[in-house]
């Protein structure tokens, strides 16, 4: 016997009882629970429940400023204000030269095309960050011999050449790289 047989014996099974219990009379087993409210009783609790919160509803005092505030809302014109100064010292060019750095590379050790490529991605990161000033590190050229500092020239030439990069200069301390960093400002 293969698998179609036995389920179209099931099939003829199930039917012969079903049509069995039609001739008995017999109704099917409800789910029902045993004191489940009908459907008509459901709507008549609901229609019930729904005129009695109107009336709660409409028997609460309103306060008419707090209805106002609610339909229109407040303004901090405070936090509008701090946000324009914000807004005002990111452009501000006396700020940008007085702030710390928001990012750094070091190009110590690299060679001249290795230097150029990684900072020219450096460069295009930070200002997809939306950052106002970096910081590049390139030493003194101490140890080149015989000409000046390599990586100190290519840097003011990428800074000359690229329009992302605006202002730029050296850091005033010797703790923040000195005449080794240059600062750069970012359009």
């Amino acid at each position: 016997m293969n698998m179609e047989d036995i389920l179209n014996q099931w099939d003829s099974m199930k039917t012969a009882k079903i049509k069995k219990q039609k001739e008995s009379g017999k109704n099917q087993v409800s789910h029902k629970k045993a004191n489940a409210p009908t459907a008509e009783e459901k709507a008549r609790a609901a229609e019930r429940d729904f005129e009695a919160q109107m009336k709660a509803d409409n028997s609460k005092k309103v306060n008419m400023m707090e209805m106002w505030l609610r339909r229109y809302g407040t303004i901090d014109k405070d936090k509008i204000a701090e946000d324009q100064e914000k807004r005002t010292q990111t452009y501000d060019r006396n700020f940008l030269m007085n702030m710390h750095p928001e990012a750094r590379i070091d190009l110590h050790g690299l060679h001249q095309d290795e230097a150029e490529e990684a900072l020219d991605r450096f460069v295009t990161d930070c200002v997809y960050r939306g950052l106002r000033k970096i910081l590049i590190v390139h030493g003194k050229g101490i140890h080149t011999s015989g000409t000046d500092p390599v990586l100190g020239e290519l840097v003011r030439k990428f800074i000359e050449h690229d329009k992302r990069c605006g202002a730029s200069g050296h850091p005033k301390t010797k703790a923040e790289g000195g005449s080794g960093a240059t600062w750069v400002l970012l359009k």
